[in-house]
């Protein structure tokens, strides 16, 4: 039986003389396989449809293992990204983090979301590109369910004068549980408003608020503590990415 699915095109590989092997994130049926019959072609319907950041409608046959994908209607094609090598980048390893964090037969409408909406904000000159991995990462693992917690004191639940992080205890401490344990990192107000803006919004606002360099660096640190925490995986795309970085003087890490 056909079916047809809201998603975007997170990996494409030649499969064949003429066929592609796709990796689509959709939000009805989670993380799917499929095999487009001659999609590599040039006369092929399929061609531009089958290549990564493509989204649109997909109408698939499901079948024991994998899909058979027929047809596509391709509503966005994030051309733009590729103006620019590094925002690329950025778009390839956002595709890698949602299909790591992706389940099959799963309702990934969030995640799916998370993921155009982020491809969007890349496209924004105004919006810093460390900026948006940051925000994109936590907000990825806000709807897996595994995220710190910000709002609260992890020892004694009280909600004011909240001033470290530990990431050992995935949280903050208050300014008295802090009396008896230097853990963590000292944690300004303004990363904890980022924090919490980050977990508590909905996908559509998350995007509209921009740092000062030195917010945006400790956002970025957490961040990076918190990948490598709660992520057992190493990711390619970033690794090129944060290569690619280093050799034009900058740094990803601040």
């Amino acid at each position: 039986m056909q079916t047809v699915v809201t998603g975007m095109v997170l990996f494409a590989a030649p499969n064949g003389e003429f066929d592609k092997r796709v990796v689509i994130l959709t939000k009805e049926r989670g993380k799917i396989t499929a095999f487009a019959r001659g999609a590599r072609r040039q006369n092929s319907s399929l061609l531009a449809a089958t290549n990564p950041f493509a989204f649109g409608t997909f109408s698939v046959y499901e079948g024991k293992t994998a899909y058979t994908l027929v047809q596509a209607q391709i509503t966005n094609y994030f051309r733009e990204l590729a103006s620019s090598l590094e925002e690329a980048y950025y778009g390839f390893y956002f595709l890698e983090l949602a299909g790591y964090y992706a389940q099959e037969n799963e309702d990934e409408t969030e995640l799916l979301k998370l993921l155009y909406q982020s491809m969007r904000a890349l496209m924004n000159p105004h919006l810093d590109n460390r900026l948006v991995r940051a925000v994109f990462e936590l907000k990825a693992m806000v709807i897996q369910g595994e995220y710190p917690e910000v709002f609260a004191c992890v020892c004694c639940k009280r909600t004011e004068n909240l001033k470290r992080f530990v990431f050992e205890k995935n949280g903050v401490l208050c300014e008295e549980c802090c009396k008896e344990s230097q853990e963590g990192i000292y944690l300004k107000d303004s990363v904890r408003y980022t924090l919490q803006y980050v977990i508590a919004a909905p996908i559509e606002k998350l995007y509209t608020f921009t740092l000062t360099q030195e917010t945006l660096g400790d956002f970025q640190k957490i961040m990076k503590r918190l990948c490598r925490q709660y992520q057992d995986r190493n990711f390619k795309s970033l690794e090129i990415l944060e290569e690619m970085s280093s050799l034009q003087g900058k740094d990803l890490n601040v």
